[in-house]
């Protein structure tokens, strides 16, 4: 099993952010675009090699984000309407997530088999997650939720913050 924390800084010039092991050694770097149309995040390894591309598709009701792994489409994540419970639904690869009620935390399967689970670290300037590989030739792929889901979430604070003023 390996584990990894994903760590979004709060207030960041720069639209990067780190992803390091449990020995807190830099594994990958997220390069974000959250101003352009369509917002995209590119996942990069130490020897700043793109691992994945994750886009999020712009016209549509519900969020929907394309993962490429290798210039290849590797999966497509769409939040689904709920009124209580947050859920997405993975297009390929055999992988659903499911999460508790606040979704703050979920766990990653594939055929039904876990292969991840992902937990918010509370009490951390910006959003702080820790990311249990248990299938290590799908760490791209669990990154790469983490990151769309986080995504939704942020826009949906935005989203009520704004409705709200």
């Amino acid at each position: 099993m390996k584990q990894l924390y994903i760590k979004q800084k709060f207030f960041s010039l720069t639209d990067k952010f780190m992803i390091k092991d449990e020995h807190e050694n830099d594994v990958y770097y997220v390069k974000g675009r959250f101003l352009k149309i369509p917002k995209t995040f590119s996942i990069y390894n130490m020897e700043g090699q793109q691992v994945a591309l994750i886009t999020k598709k712009v016209f549509g009701v519900l969020p929907k984000f394309t993962v490429e792994v290798g210039g290849q489409h590797v999966i497509t994540i769409i939040k689904e309407f709920t009124f209580f419970k947050s859920r997405y639904t993975i297009d390929s690869a055999g992988i659903e997530v499911r999460g508790n009620w606040w979704d703050m935390d979920f766990q990653v399967f594939q055929h039904g088999e876990k292969i991840g689970q992902v937990s918010k670290e509370w009490f951390t300037w910006g959003d702080s997650y820790k990311a249990q590989i248990l299938k290590e030739e799908l760490e791209t792929i669990i990154i790469a939720l983490v990151i769309a889901i986080d995504c939704v979430k942020e826009d949906q604070r935005i989203a009520s913050a704004t409705s709200s003023v």
